[in-house]
């Protein structure tokens, strides 16, 4: 059996990953599932912030500045993490679309 990305291409790793896409006020945020995590990134303005779990999802988020930035801080609450990530591209929290895949995250 070979696991497919979802554009439909054969992952190396043999691990399915899955994207989703949101985008509201200006912002668009992309839903991913790659390299052992559940990522979100949000871009805006040619600024990035990306929120990111382990897919076994019991870890906290991690914020970072794009998807393979350096670790900012950590949380335990998804709202919280939003929060930093609105902080870091100078927007509301609520201006953040959330894609329905990342709804979940969090502890």
């Amino acid at each position: 059996m070979t696991d497919t990305t979802a554009d439909g291409e054969a992952d190396s790793e043999g691990v399915e990953a899955e994207s989703t896409e949101a985008e509201a006020n200006g912002i668009a945020a992309r839903y991913e599932v790659a390299d052992g995590e559940r990522r979100i990134t949000f871009s805006t303005g040619g600024d990035e912030a990306t929120v990111a779990q382990n897919v076994e999802g019991y870890a906290m988020l991690k914020v970072r500045p794009g998807p393979t930035g350096d670790e900012l801080e950590r949380y335990y609450g998804f709202d919280m993490a939003l929060d930093h990530a609105a902080e870091l591209l100078g927007v509301a929290v609520n201006d953040l679309p959330v894609p329905d895949a990342a709804a979940d995250m969090g502890m």
